[in-house]
């Protein structure tokens, strides 16, 4: 298999047997968009890290509230799959392909060979797991502690391609782990206030500077 270690910078300064094992046991993979990779119950085979593409992670809870968890892109490692990897135990999250995508596999066998073996490889899993620790508490926190309007403000922004949103209410929802009527409610008002103009699966920033001050002010 090519050399494909150069798409991760911490794993192209492992020693060259090291490297080896890995080229020689992972698994070059491809999927389409929308190719659901794993979900709730499955055990996890292989650690994923993306060559080019993104995968999104949501996870559901028992009343029927998605959020989304975390994306993983080029360069990155699932970190969901790796820790499940570690204990021995299934997975709690579903892994969506929003991309198309390049991803390789390395088989358990190989994964747990190269964590006893390669201090340059546990380095590696771990400070991909405490990057995404701290995301997961910063999503924590904003879930808990913070407005739904401000959130929603963001992510419009954060989303915009030109002036148009094309999201569903309840894609907007599964993003900010909120409710649809709840999310629903907020772009009513801010339609009112004309902020925004809205259509079937998409909305259009008429007042991006509003929205942008609506932010602002939460952060002061």
């Amino acid at each position: 298999m090519t050399d494909w270690t150069a798409y991760f910078t911490e794993l192209d300064q492992l020693p060259a047997p090291m490297r080896a094992t890995l080229l020689r046991d992972s698994r070059r993979l491809k999927f389409p968009a929308g190719t659901r990779l794993f979900g709730p119950g499955q055990p996890a085979g292989y650690l994923l890290l993306l060559i080019s593409g993104r995968i999104r992670v949501t996870q559901m809870s028992e009343t029927g509230r998605e959020v989304v968890l975390y994306r993983v892109g080029a360069g990155e490692s699932c970190v969901l799959t790796s820790a499940c990897m570690l204990a021995y135990d299934d997975l709690a999250a579903e892994g969506v392909a929003e991309t198309a995508l390049q991803a390789i596999g390395i088989p358990r066998a190989t994964f747990d060979e190269m964590m006893a073996l390669s201090a340059e490889f546990r380095g590696f899993v771990m400070r991909a797991w405490s990057r995404r620790v701290t995301d997961l508490l910063s999503l924590i926190d904003d879930i808990a502690f913070q407005r739904i309007d401000l959130r929603l403000a963001a992510r419009l922004l954060a989303m915009v391609e030109g002036d148009t949103v094309r999201a569903t209410h309840q894609q907007l929802a599964t993003e900010l782990g909120s409710a649809r009527e709840v999310i629903s409610r907020a772009l009513s008002e801010f339609q009112r206030r004309g902020w925004i103009e809205q259509a079937r699966g998409e909305l259009r920033l008429i007042d991006r500077p509003a929205l942008e001050n609506l932010t602002q002010g939460a952060e002061r």
